[in-house]
């Protein structure tokens, strides 16, 4: 089974958009605690392309992969 390589648009929007509201407005999506990802995927994720950002997050720091950002982290 081949591994799907995750799109590069979307993790370079990870390390360099940030939350537009809430608790952590400002802060940076990838920089976003576990806990508050793990909240919205109780509550709900938002619609459209933020919500899929931040579950692509919660997907990332759940499995561990967090060192796919930092290159990315590097150029910002």
């Amino acid at each position: 089974m081949e591994m799907s390589q995750p799109d590069p648009e979307m993790l370079q929007t990870l390390v360099v958009m940030k939350m537009p509201f809430g608790k952590y407005k400002d802060v940076v999506l990838c920089d976003l605690p576990v806990s508050y990802l793990e909240w919205f995927q109780r509550k709900g994720f938002p619609k459209g392309k933020l919500g899929m950002l931040l579950e692509t997050m919660l997907v990332i720091k759940m499995n561990g992969l967090t060192q796919l950002l930092d290159p990315l982290k590097k150029r910002r």
